[in-house]
């Protein structure tokens, strides 16, 4: 097989250094690294470079060089595989640029096909790349829907840990401490993810993530409570068949598999035993106490580019509650107000969406 050239576009992040152990996993023959991108021009990111023995040029840092660099190393002639695993959208211009490129591009990052979808999508298509999801619950529909015609999908069901909140009352959520939100029970993820997840906004985010990848509505995706995470996702067919991805809480499987596919290599990460899965839960999310999903789902609905400002909204509000300068309680509040306000156009160029982007952040700025 030939070695894949791979761009890892985020890679001291989580989902980045867990990339660059699946390619140190599988070894010179199989993958290499030829591109990093980082947001700052940290130690981590000179100690990879130097593992990698890449040049100065195949070694970005936004902070300092800007995001043109990044698109720049997205389209990289000696690359065939981008791993997209910048947080927020501000990745969305390289990851359209790798699409065109006919480039394989691995997804971590939510916020691109939410408030990009149609481009990138369409800009996949037209460049010849193929779009693999490195979620684990859209990695796991992928694997399910594997050899089945799209049109065959009755219902997807992503899965949800509920978050470190799914047991509290909505008067102590409201109060909940940035140090209690970041307290996930099963995932370690980074800060912003993190976040989403103790909102349920993640769940929010993969509804429409799986609209787009898998040519559905939103009325045919679901959300389920697992606290155990161990069951990454089902797929409901039009006969009724309920199929089911299980696995570990670890990112290194999905990220493999969007890497490889169709490839199936033993790396020697951990693998769940049939004896671990005891007691497997599951429950309705409650959508008073956590109404995130459905200001996602009328966002959708709304189409334009309401997903963009839902999700530059969010980031913007995730930012300022870590920052301690607004309650973990404005969060919703803040996404609704910002939908609420901003004039919802087409979303069929970039430059829509990014003012879009840019009024929601700014809406979240000066109103919270």
């Amino acid at each position: 097989m030939a070695v894949r050239k791979i761009v890892v576009l985020g890679s001291t992040g989580s989902i980045g250094t867990q990339t660059l152990d699946i390619i140190e996993r599988l070894g010179q023959e199989r993958a290499s690294v030829v591109g990093l991108v980082a947001w700052r021009d940290s130690e981590l990111l000179k100690e990879q470079a130097r593992r990698w023995g890449l040049p100065s040029e195949r070694v970005v840092s936004v902070e300092r060089e800007g995001s043109e660099a990044m698109t720049r190393l997205a389209v990289l002639d000696e690359a065939d595989t981008v791993v997209m695993a910048v947080a927020g959208a501000a990745g969305l211009a390289a990851t359209l640029a790798a699409c065109k490129a006919g480039k394989r591009v691995c997804i971590a990052t939510k916020e691109v096909l939410v408030a990009a979808g149609e481009l990138v999508t369409q800009a996949a298509k037209d460049g010849g790349a193929a779009l693999l999801p490195i979620d684990s619950e859209h990695s796991a529909l992928f694997q399910c829907l594997a050899g089945y015609d799209y049109s065959l999908i009755d219902k997807l069901h992503i899965t949800a840990s509920g978050g470190p909140f799914r047991t509290w009352e909505k008067e102590r959520i409201a109060s909940a401490t940035v140090d209690e939100a970041l307290n996930h029970p099963t995932w370690r993820m980074g800060g912003k993810i993190t976040i989403d997840s103790a909102t349920l906004m993640n769940k929010g985010l993969e509804i429409i993530e799986a609209c787009w990848l898998y040519g559905v509505g939103e009325d045919k995706v679901e959300v389920v409570v697992h606290p155990q995470s161990i069951i990454h996702s089902f797929v409901e067919l039009r006969d009724g068949a309920l199929l089911a991805q299980l696995g570990l809480p670890d990112m290194r499987l999905p990220i493999q598999i969007a890497l490889l596919h169709p490839e199936k290599v033993d790396t020697g990460i951990p693998r769940l035993s049939p004896t671990q899965m005891r007691d497997l839960t599951f429950e309705a999310p409650d959508h008073e106490r956590f109404p995130a999903i459905t200001l996602a789902r009328q966002a959708f609905r709304t189409g334009g580019t309401a997903p963009a400002i839902l999700n530059a909204a969010n980031e913007a509000a995730v930012g300022a509650f870590l920052e301690g300068k607004l309650r973990f309680g404005q969060l919703a509040t803040a996404v609704e107000g910002a939908l609420g306000s901003i004039p919802v156009t087409d979303a069929d160029t970039l430059e829509k969406i990014t003012l879009a982007d840019a009024s929601a952040r700014r809406f979240v700025r000066e109103h919270f």
